[in-house]
């Protein structure tokens, strides 16, 4: 009976060694299975890593504690300013170019005002601007009396000037005017010369402007009767002449 005793106290001294044993593998700190397979590990390992994280700079915070500058911002491409195009029309203030040939249509009329006598006496010429564009006219005309459609063939009158000659500006459309007072053909009939020569008839005459080419004109109501091929000239101007 003691045996029996003896044998159930070894037994249960085994069981409780074995429980001990049992439950002291199962805790962290132990050396059992756990630090064999090596999936965890060992507490103070734990311990220092967590100190070692607790411890480390969080981001964007350097170890003294200040701040990190954040990245600067991209500077903005400034928008370029559109450049007006160039312009092809004069600049403002600037002058306009003589009037060429073509820019002008050339007519002649009998003056109201002339010398007395039964030959022209005087014509206007009338220049209009044909062209689109402002032009220039300026000085005394050269004149010769000529043919129907022959402009070539002329006899260059002899001119004499007056008024000064100043530049004047005819826009599109607009007028100039030139008068020509020829030497008055005197009497009936054929007329006289008061000189002693003898009148003379011309179709037409060129009347030529400076830097703004020659103009064959006819008058509206007959031919040209003059004297002494001589005749006077106004510089153009832009007051109709009567």
């Amino acid at each position: 009976m003691q045996y029996v005793n003896g044998m159930r106290g070894s037994a249960m001294a085994v069981v409780v060694a074995s429980v001990a044993l049992a439950v002291a593998g199962c805790q962290p700190g132990g050396s059992g299975a756990g630090t064999a397979h090596g999936g965890v590990t060992p507490s103070g390992a734990v311990s220092s890593a967590a100190s070692s994280k607790a411890d480390a700079p969080k981001p964007g915070s350097s170890a003294s504690g200040s701040s990190t500058p954040s990245a600067s911002r991209p500077t903005p491409t400034p928008t370029p300013t559109p450049t007006a195009p160039a312009s092809s029309a004069p600049a403002s203030g600037g002058s306009a170019a003589t009037c060429a040939a073509s820019s002008l249509k050339a007519t002649a009329r009998q003056a109201a005002v002339r010398p007395a006598g039964t030959g022209t006496g005087a014509a206007v010429v009338e220049f209009t601007n044909v062209s689109g564009r402002t032009c220039v006219l300026k000085g005394h005309p050269t004149v010769a009396g000529a043919g129907n459609g022959s402009p070539e063939m002329n006899v260059p009158l002899t001119v004499k000037p007056t008024g000064a000659a100043t530049s004047v500006t005819v826009a599109p459309g607009g007028k100039a005017w030139v008068k020509l007072t020829f030497v008055q053909v005197q009497g009936e009939g054929d007329g006289y010369c008061v000189s002693g020569s003898a009148p003379v008839l011309y179709p037409t005459m060129v009347v030529q402007l400076p830097s703004s080419g020659a103009h064959q004109v006819a008058l509206d109501d007959g031919q040209f009767a003059e004297c002494d091929d001589t005749v006077t000239v106004t510089a153009v101007t832009t007051i109709k002449p009567s």
